[in-house]
């Protein structure tokens, strides 16, 4: 069993420091991000965290809100290493993409209960109901952004790095049914998740 190493604050670069190596790492995180995003359908999508995600993700908070007092960078620091995964378990950030600006809310609500309804699969064996970080759905609101985590038994760990049986994220929902195949590339890069 291994646990993902939190973000620490000495990781971070100062704002100067960031604004030039900015769009390298950005160039970077988008070529990364390529093999840990999952559309699933044509409505939402998952994004798999790790480390790497994360620090972008803290650093780019850092840079937009400019944000250099060193208690509310531990603050950031805290709320974004909510989205490292645990032992045995993968993390996402699931989106719920709307198109039309106008029609946001009435759009969103018809994803109400998507919380109960979001799967991984590995073959016919193994079924992982997603569970929900609490606070972004409730009775009559959804955020389009959600976030997510996979937790594994042993048995269905051990069958995800293998990688020997279709593995894929399905979403059961009244409004939105829809599967979508966890592609090699993707899978490969998550079983590091789960090993390293």
């Amino acid at each position: 069993m291994t646990i993902m190493k939190p973000i620490s604050i000495d990781e971070l670069m100062g704002l100067a420091a960031y604004e030039k190596a900015r769009d390298q790492f950005r160039q970077e995180i988008i070529e990364y991000k390529k093999h840990r995003r999952l559309a699933v359908g044509e409505r939402v999508s998952l994004l798999f965290e790790d480390r790497k995600t994360v620090l972008f993700q803290i650093q780019e908070m850092l840079r937009a809100e400019k944000i250099t007092d060193l208690d509310k960078i531990k603050e950031e620091v805290d709320v974004y290493n909510g989205l490292i995964p645990g032992a045995d378990e993968l993390s996402a950030t699931l989106l719920i993409e709307i198109e039309d600006q106008s029609q946001i809310r009435a759009d969103l609500l018809k994803f109400l209960g998507i919380d109960e309804a979001v799967y991984l699969k590995i073959g016919d064996k193994h079924t992982i109901q997603a569970t929900f970080e609490e606070g972004y759905s409730k009775e009559d609101k959804i955020s389009a952004v959600q976030y997510v985590r996979f937790c594994f038994t042993p048995e269905a760990r051990d069958a995800f790095i293998r990688g020997e049986e279709d593995i894929r994220v399905s979403i059961n929902h009244p409004n939105y049914k829809v599967e979508a195949k966890i592609s090699e590339e993707i899978r490969k890069s998550l079983v590091r998740d789960l090993t390293e």
